[in-house]
């Protein structure tokens, strides 16, 4: 019987006792373990999509205007009741015998988009942005637009200015409020609204 019982019973008993010590200190382990979870959140920066000019302050001083005797070339582009112009990539009004650069109005159109335009496709809609202007087809003529908010460009005109709203800085061209962003470790420009000028 002290045979049977060191052979069989004894290691039985040391087996069952090792099994319940090991099942013993995982669950105290796994209790006594804390689990941490880390969020990361990125907080961006956000302007209402329409900003009164009225909070817009310009970083650098008031702009000198432009005025040139004639524009060569020119296309008239009428608006409104208002004959407007179209040369060189820019629009003009006639003022005094002279023709003042404007940013182009919501409703301008052309029959030909100007060279070097990229076309950007967001929500479904493509865009044609050529020199800041946003465009869509309508017909057999492009539309000036205001593009939707959160819609990229890779690139802003030359002469995009810097603009405070609420302490923040961000780009304008043509009344457009871009925000610098990367995409893919790119840099880029995100619309974040437009400026309603009054």
């Amino acid at each position: 019987m002290k045979k049977f019982i060191k052979a069989y019973i004894l290691p039985a008993v040391l087996l069952v006792a090792f099994a319940t010590q090991t099942e013993a200190q995982t669950r105290r382990t796994t209790s006594n373990k804390r689990v941490t979870t880390t969020t990361t959140t990125t907080t961006k920066r956000t302007v209402a999509a329409r900003v009164p000019s009225t909070k817009v302050t310009y970083k650098t001083p008031k702009r000198k205007v432009v005025s040139v005797r004639t524009v060569p070339n020119r296309t008239v582009v009428t608006y409104r009741g208002q004959n407007y112009y179209y040369a060189n990539n820019k629009y003009y009004t006639q003022s005094r015998g002279r023709y003042i650069v404007i940013a182009p109005k919501v409703g301008f159109r052309i029959k030909t988009l100007p060279v070097n335009y990229k076309k950007v496709r967001y929500n479904n809609r493509n865009y044609y942005n050529a020199y800041g202007v946003f465009y869509t087809q309508i017909g057999n003529e492009y539309e000036v637009v205001d593009p939707e908010v959160g819609t990229i460009v890779y690139e802003l005109p030359d002469d995009y200015e810097k603009v405070v709203i609420n302490d923040e800085t961000y780009y304008e061209f043509a009344n457009i409020l871009y925000e610098k962003i990367q995409v893919d470790g790119t840099r880029a420009y995100e619309v974040v609204g437009i400026i309603e000028m009054e």
